[in-house]
């Protein structure tokens, strides 16, 4: 047998084995019998109010439902752009719950902030709290022995992963193999939901996951994301959906699952719930001690929050896959290509992967062909700021039709965007200078300890082992990973919406649009702010030196962009700009662009490295590969 074939066979054969390696009933029975031995079932509380501490949010959110009527909502609506307030935040609202709490994430990983968030919800499980947590299986709770200790921690909590590769927590590279060969469209689907509901009265929905790089807690690489906090009816909608996906046949309980499974019942003594060991415990006292002062809650969260009417959360149906034709699966993906569609005025978007679906590229056309065109304003990642230089490389490609099929305006942020560094200095000189610093540990100095690193992964992966291309720069990076969308001033929308082919046909995504024009001002004036000169790059046409050679340069590009394999044009019709001293910030298309903006190249501060040759690969020959990348 030739040597694919004998591969492709075993390979075969071990998804069949291990699909066929489910748990019988007993087996359940018997971890559940060891777990429901072994969890302590006395409460710390004995108080009809599960010893909730005050809250002004939840105090807020209460007051706004309590308001609300059928034909007139009311809501609190606070736009979490920083990484403090947004962690700060939900350790409030986990303090004060009273009776529920339910979490959805794609990632939790195991550093600071998701043992943090954790434990958290562990001792507010134990005060009486019914806390639910629902997290993707792929990217979420990797390590065995952790998942046994929540098993047990107490009867009042409750972990599910979503989608599990062959009935187990881990998956290892044999089956992820196995499971793109066998299942593919079943294991690409994710659930990309981010939700945390208390009391079904006030929710937290958007961008963040539960790693430290969500809050500006990792040494080197941080993302610039957005969360909104939501009170009153829509944040029932948030309880309401988390309920769908709690039930839904991919949400496996934890004794259900394979390895989980064998880890308990080979461990029958109880494990207990040990204190957290936190890298910086500096910053995480910090935090809880905000968590705390109502003062500082009304300060950084409450302070600019608004009493919205309309607000709306949605969220695809869990299975998206399944039913890919049923209208309410990707109820969240059609309310967002609706409000696009509906602009006249201007769109400012903000992704991290700039590429469009084939739904959304023939909304964009449409509007493009509008007199007068709205103005698209986009917000992206440049290659020296993302983290998935495979999806920058597809983007990399269609430039062109970006910028003269839709007429966007495309700003990539800059890895060392000045005015996300400012945002998070004094939290990060606080911690460092408590601790790691003065300890003279050259590990804790980012600039020595990340620049001119690689890390395994030709295509990258979700997690703490994803990292960017290497820079030319030194210092702390920073990535967008922020979904927002702004429509005519008029209302925006915060979310886990990439707008791209993933997020339109295989993960599942949520988010809230709020109908308020002061909110949709105080977004816009968000993204407007990291598409300035100081944080990012401009892209624009190659400015004519010669014109027939120029002309020659982009018909050849053009015949090389439309061809699916082997686009090796390396001089493409648009590239980056940087503003020059002294000028005036001014659009693409204003005469005097060029005598105000110098070109910096097309992969501006990134070093030569295995990535940047990956990412013309990919360009080349992976544009098929974009609605799953």
């Amino acid at each position: 047998m030739p040597l694919p074939r004998l591969a492709l066979f075993f390979l075969l054969a071990a998804t069949v084995l291990l699909d066929g390696c489910t748990l019988s009933r007993a087996q359940i029975r018997r971890a559940d019998a060891v777990v429901a031995a072994t969890t302590p079932d006395a409460s710390a509380c004995s108080r009809a109010d599960r010893c909730a501490q005050p809250s002004p949010l939840l105090d807020a959110a209460t007051r706004a439902l309590g308001a609300s009527t059928p034909a007139r909502p009311h809501h609190l609506v606070a736009l979490l752009g920083a990484s403090e307030p947004a962690l700060v935040a939900r350790l409030s609202l986990i303090r004060a719950a009273r009776r529920t709490i339910d979490v959805q994430t794609y990632i939790w990983d195991q550093d600071d902030v998701g043992q943090l968030v954790l434990d958290e919800l562990v001792r507010a499980a134990r005060r009486g709290v019914r806390v639910r947590i629902l997290a993707d299986q792929l990217f979420s709770f990797g390590d065995l022995a952790v998942l046994d200790r929540l098993a047990r921690a107490s009867p009042n909590l409750q972990v599910r992963l979503y989608n599990p590769t062959f009935h187990e927590a881990s998956t290892s590279p044999l089956e992820w193999a196995a499971g793109i060969a066998c299942c593919f469209f079943r294991f690409n689907q994710r659930m990309h939901n981010k939700v945390l509901v208390v009391d079904g009265t006030a929710g937290i929905t958007g961008g963040r996951n539960y790693q430290d790089r969500y809050f500006d807690w990792d040494d080197d690489f941080d993302y610039v994301d957005r969360d909104v906090l939501v009170g009153g009816p829509a944040a029932q909608s948030m309880a309401e959906s988390f309920a769908l996906f709690w039930r839904h046949k991919r949400s496996v309980p934890l004794t259900h699952l394979r390895d989980v499974n064998h880890y308990i019942l080979a461990h029958p003594a109880a494990p207990g719930w040990p204190a957290p060991e936190y890298d910086h415990p500096q910053r995480v006292y910090r935090v809880e001690q905000e968590a705390d002062d109502g003062a500082w809650l009304r300060a950084h969260v409450l302070a600019d929050s608004l009493q919205a009417g309309k607000v709306e959360f949605f969220s695809d149906l869990p299975g998206k896959t399944d039913q890919p034709l049923k209208r309410q699966a990707r109820q969240f993906t059609a309310h967002v290509m609706q409000m696009v569609g509906s602009a006249r005025q201007e769109v400012v978007l903000q992704t991290p992967y700039l590429v469009m679906s084939r739904r959304a590229r023939r909304i964009f056309e449409y509007l493009h062909q509008l007199t007068p065109p709205p103005r698209i304003v986009v917000s992206t990642n440049s290659l020296a700021s993302t983290d998935a230089f495979a999806v920058y490389a597809v983007s990399y490609k269609h430039r062109k039709r970006y910028l003269k099929d839709y007429g966007f305006e495309i700003y990539e942020l800059k890895p060392h965007a000045s005015d996300a560094a400012a945002a998070n200095a004094r939290a990060s000189l606080e911690w460092v200078g408590e601790g790691a610093r003065a300890s003279g540990d050259p590990a804790h100095d980012a600039s020595e300890r990340y620049v001119g690193t690689e890390v395994r992964g030709l295509l990258g992966s979700h997690g703490s082992s994803r990292r960017p291309a290497p820079l030319v720069s030194e210092g702390r990076r920073f990535a967008l990973h922020a979904k927002s969308i702004v429509v005519d001033d008029r209302f925006a929308m915060v979310g886990s919406h990439n707008f791209d082919p993933r997020s339109d046909h295989y993960n599942t995504e949520a988010g809230v649009i709020v109908y308020d024009r002061r909110f949709a001002e105080q977004l816009r004036r968000a993204i407007l702010r990291d598409i300035r000169p100081r944080n990012a790059w401009v892209i624009a046409p190659r400015r004519p030196v010669v014109p027939l050679l120029t002309k020659l340069n982009q018909a050849i590009g053009d015949i090389s962009e439309s061809l699916p394999l082997f686009d090796f044009w390396p001089y493409r019709y648009a590239t980056s700009y940087q503003l020059k001293e002294g000028c005036t910030p001014m659009r693409p298309s204003d005469p005097a662009f060029y005598s105000c903006y110098e070109p910096v190249g097309d992969f501006p501060d990134v070093a030569l490295s295995p990535k940047l040759i990956y990412t013309r690969l990919i360009t080349a020959f992976g544009s098929s590969a974009s609605g799953i990348l």
